[in-house]
Order: C-alpha cells, then sequence, then structure tokens
C-alpha cells in the first residue's frame, strides 16, 4: 500500500520551491506567492485528493499525512507520510513536521477530532495558517472553509447589530449554483473509508477513530433503519398533512447524530436521550395543554438507538402520551411552514426554522443564536411566549455568512467537487481571511 512506509525525512531531502512562482498565463505573467499545504484529514470523499491537485496545479507544494487506511483511499495525492503517535502524543511530532517542511499552510476537515486538535494549536501559535472545511452552514449547495476554525469555534461574532451594519454593504445570496445530489454516492464513499479501517489495526495499529461505532455496527443498524422508515412513511406523511392544517400549537425538536461533533464537543449534552428527556420534561411543565410536541429523527441516523421506543417510554414517564409524536420521516419544508416553534441543540434545521419565520431556541450555542434570531429566555418560556424572529436581522447574517465563510460546491458528487475545488483555491491562497476585512 503507497505510501505507508515513507517518513517524514524523506521529505526534508527534496529540493523546496522559490517562495515566489512565476506563472505564464494567456495573459501577462502571474507571480502567485507559493505556500507548503499540509494536509490532514478529510471528508470520506475525493475532495481533499482533487483540491491538493488543484494547488499544485497553480504552483503550490502539498504533503499530507496519513492516519489510517481509509486516509490511504482519500487523502492528498503526492507527498505523504504516515503518523505514528497516537493522538495524544502528537505534539512533538507535529512540532518536527512543521519545522522541517516549512509548513505555512494547514488543511483539515472538522477541528475537533483528536488528531486535528494539537494541529490546529500548534499552528495558531507558530503563525501558521489553518484552513478549517466542515458541512456546509447553508446546505445542500454550500461547504464551509473558514480560517482557524468552524462552528463554535468560528470567529463569526455574535452581536446582531455586526449583522445589521455589515449586512448593508454584503451581496445577496440565493441558494447558490445547483449541481447533482447523490447521497447513493455519499453512502458509498462512507462505506469504502470505513470498511477500510478492518485493516487499521495491521497497518495503523496506534490510530483511535473518533467515531464511537465500528463501521460492521453501523451499517446492520442502517439496515434495520431503512426497515423503520418503510413502515413509518405513510403514518408520517399523514401527520405532516395535519400539522399543515394547522389543528393545533405544534413544536418540533429535530434529533442531531450522537456521533456530531455538534453534539459531542460544541453542547452540553452526551446523547440524544438526554435531549429528548430534558425536551420532554420542559414540554410536560409548561406547554400549553392543546399544544403537541413532534421529535423528528435524523436523516442520517445508523439506527443504532430506537428512538421511537425512547421517546414514547420518556412520554408515559411525563404522562403526555397524547402529546408527544415520533416522526421517523417527513417533508421539512412542510413542517417548517406550520410548526408553532422548533427547539433544536444546535443544528443548521434552527437556521431553516428562523428562514421560514418560525420561533427558535437553541439548547447550545450555534452560530445563529443571537437576540433577534433565537428565543432568548429559559426553554420553559418558549412553550407560552417564544421571541419572532427578524426576519431582516436572519437575511443579513445569512448574506454574511455565506460571503465569509461559505464555498459553493460539494463533497460527494464529482460535479460538485469539481466547483468547490474552483471556488476554494481562491479562499486558500488569499492572505487574510475572507472575514478579517469585516471584523
Amino acid at each position: 500500500m503507497a505510501g505507508l512506509e515513507t517518513t517524514l525525512e524523506q521529505f526534508v531531502g527534496h529540493e523546496a520551491p522559490d517562495r515566489l512562482n512565476t506563472r505564464a498565463t494567456r495573459g501577462p505573467l502571474l507571480r502567485i506567492p507559493t505556500h507548503n499545504f499540509l494536509f490532514l484529514q478529510g471528508v470520506s470523499s475525493p475532495f481533499f485528493s482533487r483540491l491538493a491537485k488543484g494547488l499544485r496545479d497553480i504552483g503550490q507544494t502539498v504533503h499530507s499525512v496519513r492516519f489510517n487506511v481509509g486516509d490511504e483511499l482519500y487523502g492528498a495525492d503526492g507527498p505523504n507520510m504516515s503518523c505514528p503517535q497516537k493522538a495524544e502524543d502528537l505534539d512533538a511530532w507535529y512540532s518536527h513536521v512543521f519545522r522541517q517542511l516549512d509548513i505555512t499552510d494547514l488543511v483539515l476537515f472538522g477541528d475537533c477530532r483528536p488528531v486535528h486538535r494539537t494541529a490546529v494549536k500548534l499552528a495558531r501559535l507558530q503563525g501558521i495558517r489553518v484552513h478549517v472545511f466542515e458541512e456546509g452552514y447553508f446546505r445542500p449547495y454550500w461547504i464551509t472553509l473558514e480560517r482557524d476554525g468552524v462552528n463554535n469555534n468560528s470567529r463569526l461574532p455574535r452581536d446582531p447589530d455586526w449583522y445589521r451594519e455589515v449586512g448593508k454593504y454584503i451581496p445577496r445570496y440565493q441558494n447558490g449554483n445547483a449541481f447533482k445530489l447523490s447521497f447513493a454516492a455519499r453512502a458509498a464513499h462512507d462505506v469504502l473509508y470505513h470498511a477500510s479501517g478492518a485493516l487499521n489495526p495491521l497497518f495503523y495499529p496506534k490510530y483511535q477513530t473518533h467515531a464511537p461505532f465500528n463501521a460492521a455496527v453501523e451499517y446492520a443498524g442502517f439496515i434495520r433503519q431503512g426497515l423503520r422508515l418503510l413502515l413509518a412513511r405513510s403514518r408520517d406523511d399523514a401527520l405532516v398533512a395535519d400539522v399543515a392544517r394547522e389543528r393545533q400549537p405544534t413544536f418540533l425538536l429535530p434529533l442531531q447524530l450522537d456521533s456530531d461533533a455538534q453534539i459531542r464537543d460544541h453542547s452540553p449534552f452526551s446523547n440524544m436521550t438526554q435531549v429528548i428527556r430534558h425536551v420532554i420534561d420542559s414540554f410536560s411543565l409548561n406547554a400549553p395543554f392543546n399544544a403537541r410536541l413532534l421529535i423528528k429523527n435524523h436523516p442520517l441516523t445508523p439506527g443504532l438507538v430506537n428512538y421511537r421506543k425512547v421517546t414514547e417510554a420518556l412520554a408515559r414517564e411525563y404522562d403526555v402520551v397524547d402529546r408527544v409524536v415520533f416522526m421517523e420521516s417527513g417533508h421539512m419544508p412542510t413542517l417548517l411552514s406550520h410548526i408553532t416553534g422548533m427547539i433544536t441543540i444546535n443544528s443548521t434545521a434552527g437556521a431553516s426554522a428562523i428562514l421560514h419565520g418560525r420561533p427558535t431556541i437553541t439548547l447550545a450555542d450555534p452560530i445563529y443564536a443571537m437576540p433577534g434570531l433565537t428565543h432568548q429566555g429559559a426553554l420553559a418560556d418558549f412553550w407560552q411566549s417564544p421571541d419572532m424572529p427578524d426576519i431582516k436581522l436572519f437575511h443579513r447574517f445569512r448574506n454574511t455568512v455565506i460571503h465569509t465563510t461559505q464555498v459553493n460546491g460539494g463533497f460527494y458528487t464529482g460535479c460538485g467537487i469539481d466547483m468547490a475545488v474552483t471556488n476554494c483555491l481562491e479562499v486558500l491562497m488569499a492572505k487574510t481571511s475572507r472575514i478579517e476585512k469585516y471584523l
């Protein structure tokens, strides 16, 4: 398997490129500063490999680190090295790599992965620029690319007046240029990446995954979840139609994934069962007697926890069986157009609810949790008198976030990757971050 035995010392002897590269074009000669990029773990797709090629095509130097066998399949092509350390022992190794390769830029997906945390911290101390990718804040045609951090680590301000002012000068963004979306392509990449993990004990014995379950357990869960969806679809469709008729006040709690960094690292909860209990408890004590609570499963849940049974058991415990309903599926835009309010931890669904003019409360601290957008009081108060969102503020917020942190493109299909790579190159090469000039 190529690259598995490559060491850092094999790179040090390579001739370093000039710090300023001259590239011929059909116009005048362009002088492009040369950077030394180090790619860490990426998303489970060819995106990082294609992005590395795009950088090399404009004269940049790109190295990458392999942490597991999946990274061998999807890591950036070209010079690469295998990580010989456990996540907790990476400080000295990263320092050595940064110094020996004269790294100027660090590129990674998700800044909370164990193998990334130390690298990000050291890079900031050493003045190395950190470029963090994540799923888009406004999906499906945007991906996130921020300097220094994403989500709770984002440099985006939490001041509504800042967005009101800056938003005056930001272009208006719609949904971005569309491209083909494919759940099958995403699933295929995910299966290939995680199935290859069976070889990690042989080739990468010190690697510890950030995923809570191994691939076999997770994929067996997906099969069970597929059966649940088939059985629930007609019932859920009927429930959505009933909500659309607005017969009674209806609140929505969309579940997130236990494995998501938004839950593990950016919330006060350990898992969705805790969230469901917390929300049902408050609902039972404070919601109007004619209100109901819908709890909707995440569309990508592996089905390892039967949240329908969890919800029904908690509804019995808190004596609200007739007022709490669980959904496996359901047309989200229709629900968002008719619910009384949304309760979320920090999901991007919260931003969608605000866009639909629906009161929203967050149980953590996502980038949109601020006065004028989300309910600022306690959950106990939200059921009776939720704060309405300021739609004008939201549009200025959305335009500003897209302008400063989002890239039009995708991670999983060829056309989406091509678009993303083209749009990312200028962002990666910029001297300052897109948000810096507005701060």
